[in-house]
């Protein structure tokens, strides 16, 4: 999967099959074809799925048919942001080598070229019997069951989504819509990602389809039955239920046999959430029970327990606020953000508000979240150890330094604030325009644009240009002296956020680029400062450089002010905080979520100290509004409900999972999106964005809880790894500290058992150098096994990134056992049992690859640890094999049996002889530009690799070897062989 010339003979099939479907002429420009090997990309992993190039979410249509894996997905064909929604496509002969294959059922566009229907997420089917009609019973057809999400364009169901159906006859090569489209409506705008099985009576033997989609907003799994795939009637519906934060997505619905037992069965009911999940963002849940054919019946929800144990200090179910002071923005029409009294449940306009005990609570959504406010409680004495206290609403933390207000910081204010008099442009005060900015240099500065501006005017090149986000250019202020003194320079910006330099402001001196900051993927401006006092006495400039072009493609720019100190960021919070002596000591935020959940200060180092509880909400934008209720004293801390759901996955990083339809041998294996919705769009990759998780295996196996999933990477990754190169680590003590192992990689697997004894903390680094690492260990006190990547590499991307994801893991004897899979950019970590998982993303520095064992504190010991390089499974192949460049060619035949003529009967071998000198480590055979098979080397292999064939078709067959190392790929030669008819 490293060559160009695959991308090529990819994008001519996407445009055939555009054609094929009438749509290619409205389609949005191809994008460019790559200038560089995907293989080369800093954070392209090897071991995972991503398209070669541009953007993918959900796994859609996981099936498995006649010997081949089949991955459909959310895909942006023509652009590396979430747009455009079709269905991408891949396939695998061993769920670990992927082929990338043409956009599989594409954007839908009308005559007029307005795109009027999205393909959203669904699955697909083998209609063995062709139900459908689509096929013939001898060549059944395949065929997916997607959700049409109509755009407002759409003549008949703008804005709805429904459940529609596209066909294939040639084995998911080219697929037809139904022209009975759609087959499920129910009316609705969020009615999504329809999940088919078919469902057998086992006392009846009567069988149908059975279709689990979401009403998304409704927390709810819709069930229909059909018998033709055409025709739908409803069967049941199952939540709310456990989780019901953000919106449900994603459902799944399959039965498993407990302890391997097929005469104890459960049935699995798998329900993604975004926003909501326990680690924040997306994720998937899951439910155990019973499915009669009509009804899901779970047997794994947990009801709202009543209250903990403590003091209640405020409920808000009295019809007032009970002495807290409240402020409400002024002038607000609908007096919010809180109003006069308490909330009793969900406000006009917003989701379900779930979560609260009692008659009312504090909810901060009066006129949505527009308003800002703070509420403060009567001061009262610590005496409890415990301060617990019900959070819900938007993920905005608080963060030390920064102001609720919006105010500049003390200095010289340059070029006027931009607040030049009405007809005096920027060009009259000497800054200088390029590109677009030239044409018409009336429009900066602007009044139009951007939120938290400061005056009137800003600078703003959506505006600046007459061609919105597409306007390019530079505006370069004229020279202005740094003064001895003036040590910060602060300027509010807002717009869009590039890392590749195409869209930033820059501080220019002497003609070079010392400084740079980027947008934040927002209108709201805030504050940003540069260091610039070794710039004392030395002319410079200011300059807005925007080469961006697509949303967020602009800049808006206000306010810049140069003196001592930096400007005060502000504040874009909506947090509950403890306060003592002026200080938030304790804060907590909501989880994007209107449930509200328990959150647990330990405040016992303030015993006997005067404290209050503030709520501040201090955010006007998405999720910006907090939800409030109990706040209670106590000498043991409440448990988050949502710690007793039950999660596929506790890492921020597996969204979306689905499991494969017609998987061989009664398998269930299941595929997640490694990514989280709440920084997406923003990771900081090249010409891709996204990969899939590792494909994981799952059974039930009996637990204290009833029978719960167990997960492992599919056997198939085994054969990936080069256990000759393994290295292996006794028993032995762990001092505390960190110590650098003599073995390193980016992409590797772990075995480790760890006894963490009277350590505080033990655990592994990965992907590490010596500024940075990905921390994954094990808390005693807590008892969580945690992935910190905190301080992983890149991480300031996106507020929401850097976080510690942990999960509860009791020790076996005293022992945790971990596996670990690294690869360049992400970990997926296993716990012991396989019970539990962490999966997250990381952008380490380039070239770290360091793994280390560290302790905090002494009394750790390291039971074993095996570190075992993988072969790569896409793009990157080889593996380690210390090559200085790439392998020789080799020497092509085959064994045909006949000396001279054609094979007689289709079994034949292709022998490969590798070269001597630099090590061959992978030689792969194609035919027709498919790889069909290939084999892997090491140091001690014989030198031929053979190749067998069996059955081979009559005619011509045209193969050819690549031959792979580390260091590159050598085209191995071709070989044609003729078998006979």
């Amino acid at each position: 999967m490293t060559s160009k010339t695959r991308w090529r003979n990819a994008a001519a099939a996407i445009a055939v099959a555009a054609l094929s479907l009438g749509t290619l002429a409205a389609a949005p420009a191809m994008a460019e074809e790559p200038v560089s090997d995907p293989a080369a990309e800093q954070y392209r992993p090897y071991l995972h799925f991503s398209p070669e190039r541009n953007w993918m979410n959900d796994p859609n249509g996981l099936v498995y048919d006649d010997g081949t894996w089949h991955l459909f997905f959310q895909h942006n064909p023509y652009g590396t942001r979430w747009g455009n929604m079709s269905w991408g496509h891949a396939t695998s002969t061993d769920l670990a080598h992927w082929e990338e294959q043409p956009v599989a059922i594409p954007q839908t566009f009308d005559e007029q070229g307005a795109a009027i229907e999205d393909i959203f997420s669904g699955s697909v089917v083998v209609d063995e019997g062709n139900t459908s009609g689509f096929g013939t019973s001898e060549d059944p057809p395949m065929v997916a069951i997607y959700t049409s999400a109509y755009t407002p364009a759409h003549p008949t169901h703008a804005g709805k989504q429904a459940q529609s159906l596209a066909y294939s006859t040639d084995d998911g090569q080219t697929w037809t819509k139904y022209q009975g489209n759609p087959v499920v409506d129910r009316d609705s705008a969020n009615f999504r990602d329809p999940k088919v099985i078919r469902y057998t009576d086992a006392a009846t033997g009567e069988s149908y389809w059975v279709m689990v989609a979401v009403e998304a907003l409704q927390y709810k799994v819709v069930l229909y039955r059909s018998d033709d795939l055409k025709t739908w009637t409803h069967l049941s519906d199952f939540g709310p239920a456990n989780a019901k934060g953000g919106i449900w997505e994603c459902p799944d619905l399959f039965p498993l046999a407990v302890d391997g037992d097929p005469a104890n069965t459960k049935w699995v009911m798998v329900v993604n959430l975004n926003p909501g999940s326990v680690a924040g963002g997306s994720g998937g849940q899951y439910f155990v029970g019973e499915f009669d054919g009509t009804t899901f019946t779970s047997e794994s929800t947990v009801a709202d327990e009543t209250l903990p144990a403590g003091e209640v200090f405020a409920g808000f179910n009295g019809g007032d606020y009970e002495g807290w002071t409240v402020a409400n923005e002024p002038g607000n029409w609908a007096n919010g953000p809180w109003t006069d009294a308490p909330a009793t449940g969900t406000l006009p306009g917003q989701n379900p508000v779930s979560g609260f005990v009692g008659a009312g609570l504090v909810n901060g959504f009066a006129d949505h979240d527009w308003p800002v406010g703070t509420m403060e409680s009567p001061a009262f004495t610590i005496e409890e150890p415990h301060v617990n206290l019900l959070v819900g609403g938007g993920n905005h933390p608080h963060v030390d330094g920064t102001q609720l207000g919006n105010e500049p910081p003390a200095g010289r204010l340059l070029f006027d604030g931009f607040e030049f008099a009405d007809g005096t442009t920027l060009a009259d005060t000497g800054w200088a325009a390029s590109g677009d900015f030239t044409t018409e240099p009336w429009r900066n500065p602007s009044t139009a644009g951007g939120d938290y501006y400061l005056g009137q005017k800003r600078i703003n090149t959506w505006e600046g240009g007459p061609k919105g986000d597409d306007s390019l250019g530079d505006l370069t202020s004229p020279a202005f002296t740094i003064a001895d003194g003036e040590d910060h320079l602060s300027f509010l910006v807002g717009g869009g956020k590039r890392f590749n330099g195409t869209l930033e402001v820059r501080l220019l001196v002497d003609g070079e680029v010392v400084r740079t900051a980027t947008g934040p993927e927002a209108g709201q401006l805030n504050w940003q400062s540069w260091d610039v006092s070794e710039f004392a006495g030395r002319d410079a400039s200011f300059q807005v450089h925007d080469d961006a072009t697509g949303g967020w493609g602009h800049l808006t720019v206000d306010h810049l002010v140069l003196g001592a100190a930096p400007a005060q960021a502000r504040s874009e919070e909506t947090s509950v905080n403890l306060v003592v002596d002026g200080e938030i000591v304790r804060s907590a935020t909501g989880r994007n979520s209107e449930s509200l959940d328990w959150t647990s200060w330990d405040v016992s180092e303030f015993a006997g100290r005067e404290a209050s509880v503030r709520i501040i909400d201090n955010n006007r934008f998405g999720w910006g509004h907090v939800l409030v209720d109990e706040v209670m004293f106590s000498d043991v801390p409440a448990a988050p409900r949502i710690e007793g759901y039950d999660w596929l996955d506790w890492g921020r990083d597996y969204y979306a999972t689905v499991s494969f339809s017609n998987a061989p041998d009664d398998r269930r294996v299941m595929l997640g999106w490694m990514n989280n919705w709440d920084y997406a769009n923003d990771i900081p990759t090249g010409s891709w964005r996204s990969a899939m998780a590792l494909p994981r295996e799952v059974s039930l196996v009996s637990t204290a809880r009833g029978p719960r999933l167990v997960q492992d990477v599919v056997p198939e990754f085994d054969e990936l790894e080069q256990t000759e190169l393994a290295y292996t680590d006794a028993s032995r003590p762990i001092a505390s500290g960190s110590e650098t192992l003599p073995v390193d990689g980016e992409v590797v697997r772990i075995d480790a058992v760890i006894t963490p004894g009277d350590a505080e903390s033990v655990g592994l680094s990965v992907l590490g150098d010596d500024e940075s690492a990905t921390r994954i260990g094990y808390d005693a006190a807590s008892a969580r096994l945690f992935v910190d990547r905190r301080d992983s590499g890149s991480t300031g991307f996106h507020p929401a990134f850097a976080s510690l994801d942990d999960a509860p893991v009791a020790l076996d004897d005293g022992r945790l056992a971990l596996t670990v899979y690294v690869d360049r950019s992400s970990v997926e970590v296993f716990s012991g049992d396989g019970r539990t998982t962490i999966t997250d993303q990381v952008f380490p520095n380039a070239g770290a690859d360091a793994i280390s064992l560290w302790a905090e504190g002494d009394g750790a010991t390291l039971e074993s640890l095996t570190v075992t390089p993988m072969h790569g499974a896409m793009y990157a192949e080889a593996g380690v094999d210390g090559a200085t460049a790439a392998p020789p060619v080799a020497q092509v035949s085959a064994l045909t049996g006949p000396k001279r003529g054609p094979d007689a009967d289709g079994d034949f071998v292709v022998k490969v002889k590798v070269g001597q000198g630099e090590p061959t480590t992978v030689v792969r055979l194609l035919e027709d530009g498919h790889v069909i098979d290939r084999m892997y080397r090491s140091s001690d292999s014989q030198r031929v690799v053979e190749f067998p064939i069996t059955d081979a078709a009559p005619g011509e067959h045209r193969y050819t070897v690549e031959l792979e190392n580390s260091a590159g790929t050598t085209d191995g030669g071709s070989l044609v062989v003729r078998v006979a008819g």
